[in-house]
């Protein structure tokens, strides 16, 4: 076992390294040739439109004695 590099035997502190190394520089070429990206407002405000129709629909059911009551006095409400 050398540490001249000429020895790449699994298990030697050489092979090792070599492997980091490599791996380092794998994982670091693909970040080095990405390119530049650019964020701007636009010029123009953005907008949004909200075109929302609600509708609701109100069902009530009284019984006999609350609808006379509220027939014979029309001004209790």
């Amino acid at each position: 076992m050398t540490e001249t590099g000429l020895t790449m035997e699994p298990g030697t502190t050489t092979f090792v390294r070599r492997m980091r190394d490599g791996m380092t520089i794998a994982l670091a070429a693909p970040a080095m040739l990405t390119g530049c990206v650019n964020v701007s407002a636009p010029d123009k405000p953005i907008v949004i439109n909200l075109n929302i129709n609600v509708t609701q629909e109100v069902v009530y059911r009284l019984d006999g004695q609350a609808k006379s009551l509220i027939q014979q006095n029309p001004g209790i409400f």
